[in-house]
């Protein structure tokens, strides 16, 4: 099987890789706050998604990291609109407090079934 990797500006890393019909993707974003950076890294995470042939209702595992855990309920604002209503499109989903880089609040990693 190939593994195709997609190219991300990051040095070192991809923007999303898939293999064997599974879409790995990773994302932080810049913005002034928790919600902006989530909504931010949640765009990303859709066009990753999608050049990988896949969206966000083929998400398995989405896993969040904050650089704050107090501000999880801002976050989850922005993730519940994104994911939508329909709990048939819901993830596994865990949030974890975690040192980011300096300025970074969110970072977002998600598992997708290829479409």
């Amino acid at each position: 099987m190939q593994i195709n990797r997609f190219q991300g500006n990051a040095k070192g890393r991809n923007r999303c890789v898939e293999y064997g019909g599974i879409v790995y993707a990773v994302t932080t974003a810049e913005g002034a706050d928790i919600q902006e950076q989530t909504r931010r890294s949640l765009e990303f995470l859709d066009e990753s998604l999608e050049m990988a042939g896949s969206d966000k209702t083929r998400i398995l595992q989405g896993q969040i990291f904050l650089a704050d855990m107090s501000q999880k309920a801002d976050m989850d604002v922005v993730w519940n609109e994104w994911i939508g209503p329909d709990w048939n499109n819901w993830p596994q989903r865990a949030c974890v407090g975690a040192p980011l880089a300096p300025g970074t609040l969110v970072e977002i990693v998600l598992t997708a079934a290829k479409a």
